[in-house]
């Protein structure tokens, strides 16, 4: 483990009972998250949704994306910022933390998922 997925892994929200929350962002990606709602002028009522889709070359693929709760969704709350997510996206995502990083090929989100086996060499798409 590099030492930016141990960092994330380490920044990990909990609940106020002290247990692993299942999903979570750092506080640099809540903070980002936040800045483009403000820029974007996305209303309060949306919040992030974060899933997995079918696609890429290793056979599943992350989306993140605003937007509104619907029945299906579990939501969670980490630094201030409300996640939604699909109960089959949760599956996938358990223990996943998503940072955000800034560096010479760029600057974007990045899931640190403990439950992907392999990723593809673009680093756009994993398998479980």
């Amino acid at each position: 483990m590099d030492t930016q997925q141990t960092e994330a892994r380490e920044q990990t929200q909990t609940t106020q009972e002290g247990e692993e929350q299942m999903l979570g962002l750092t506080a640099k990606a809540a903070e980002k998250v936040k800045e483009i709602q403000v820029a974007e002028n996305i209303e309060a009522s949306y919040g992030l949704r974060l899933r997995v889709v079918g696609g890429g070359c290793s056979g599943f693929a992350y989306d993140l994306y605003f937007d509104q709760l619907t029945e299906m969704d579990r939501t969670l709350e980490s630094h201030g910022v409300k996640l939604i997510v699909d109960e089959m996206s949760l599956q996938y995502l358990a223990g996943t933390t998503v940072d955000y990083v800034e560096g010479l090929q760029g600057a974007g989100f990045k899931f640190v998922n403990p439950n992907v086996k392999s990723t593809c060499g673009c680093g756009s798409s994993f398998s479980v």
